[in-house]
């Protein structure tokens, strides 16, 4: 009996079959390939997911978290001083954890520092401002700074508390470190233009230089800080920065007297 013969493929087809093989090798290596680099993705946003305590999630939303912890600090600054609030208090009060406000701030010095430069520093330039403005006309000067106290004042809720606890205060710390940054330079600037507009009569020669501030504080921000305690002042309770603002440039400008002619 005679065996089959197995048939043997001419050498032209033993290179085609060797050619499709070879391509499907590399197309399942091509996809394990895929499969590992998507391993490795997936991995990497797990390890970015899982960020160190504290650590923002997304830098779009840093600068947002930062502004809120200074918020929360002026917040607390002007309810119960400086001194006596923590750094885990306003990451509390900010709605974050204290690894949060550590990840920006490291020490009350460092958030006091920032604050000065970020909120209090352009304040303190726009209240200088009606001084260079109206260099010749103590009159405008003076109103101009009076209204501007009473808008910053109503525009942040914290400024006028602020103010009296640490600036205005014997031992503020906040009047301190604004001294230690800035110096008296602007003091001694306004104090030398209200002595030259009382020497060119522009300015009464009965004022004190060095209570004019003192007056406009006190009748601009000391009542915008007593004015939450009026709610329930019939006589006050309707009293508002407009109304401290005309009062307090009408005795500015006119004093207690008569206006002529009434």
């Amino acid at each position: 009996m005679v065996k089959p013969v197995a048939s043997v493929a001419p050498p032209r087809a033993r290179g085609v079959e060797k050619e499709r093989n070879a391509s499907k090798r590399g197309a399942v290596r091509a996809a394990s390939g895929d499969a590992d680099a998507a391993a490795v993705a997936a991995a990497a946003s797990t390890v970015s997911a899982a960020r160190r305590p504290g650590r923002p999630t997304g830098a779009a939303r840093g600068p947002e978290q930062r502004a809120r912890l200074l918020d929360a600090a002026l917040t607390l600054f002007a309810k119960q001083g400086i001194v006596e609030t923590s750094l885990g208090e306003i990451a509390r009060e900010a709605g974050f954890t204290p690894a949060m406000m550590h990840y920006y701030f490291k020490t009350r010095d460092q958030l006091l520092d920032v604050l000065i430069d970020e909120r209090f520093a352009p304040l303190r330039a726009s209240l200088g401002a009606p001084f260079q403005e109206h260099p010749d006309d103590p009159v405008a000067a003076i109103t101009q700074l009076t209204h501007r106290l009473v808008q910053v004042a109503s525009d942040h809720s914290w400024f006028a508390s602020l103010w009296v606890r640490e600036v205005i205060s014997d031992g503020g710390l906040l009047r301190q470190r604004m001294h230690e940054r800035f110096g008296n330079g602007h003091q001694k600037a306004s104090l030398s233009a209200i002595t030259r507009w009382q020497k060119e009569g522009r300015l009464n020669a009965a004022l004190e230089p060095a209570l004019v501030f003192v007056t406009l504080l006190g009748m601009t921000v000391l009542p915008l800080a007593a004015s939450k305690l009026w709610c329930n002042d019939p006589a006050r309770r309707n009293v508002g920065g407009e109304e401290i603002a005309r009062h307090a440039v009408a005795l500015l400008v006119q004093g207690i007297g008569p206006k002529k002619g009434d």
